[in-house]
């Protein structure tokens, strides 16, 4: 029987201020898979109270981002806004999917709701977010 695991590949993590992001891809070992490029995992984390996740606009071009988020205790929210008016809240369980063709500006960012601080913290998060070109 052959061995079903072609390579392992640690996580690189970044600091991204009230939280980290786990990224898979790329990395030294592989730049890619397939048509992912990017691989990230974020949470589980319960943010502190007044603190939030905050991605502020940002652009991408031809490239697809595929974010799910997880259920269970750290599921939380992501409000997902776009430069077409697109607006949707993410949530545990649920995928969204963004195709920025020629040209796209976004930001995700923990819902107001869940802003106010409950159980001595603020909002959760636990998901992971491909990129596709």
């Amino acid at each position: 029987m052959t061995d079903p695991f072609v390579q392992t590949i640690v996580p690189v993590t970044h600091d991204l201020g009230a939280f980290e992001v786990r990224r898979a891809l790329p990395s030294r070992q592989r730049t890619m898979v397939g048509p992912f490029i990017f691989v990230d995992q974020f949470g589980p984390a319960q943010l502190p109270a007044g603190q939030a996740m905050d991605v502020r606009p940002h652009p991408h071009i031809n490239l697809a981002t595929v974010t799910w988020l997880f259920a269970g205790q750290f599921g939380g929210a992501i409000d997902h806004r776009d430069s077409l008016g697109s607006f949707a809240t993410i949530r545990p369980g649920q995928v969204n999917l963004m195709t920025a063709g020629s040209g796209i500006v976004h930001s995700e960012r923990s819902p107001a709701s869940e802003r106010v601080a409950t159980n001595g913290g603020g909002p959760s998060l636990y998901g992971m977010q491909t990129w596709l070109a």
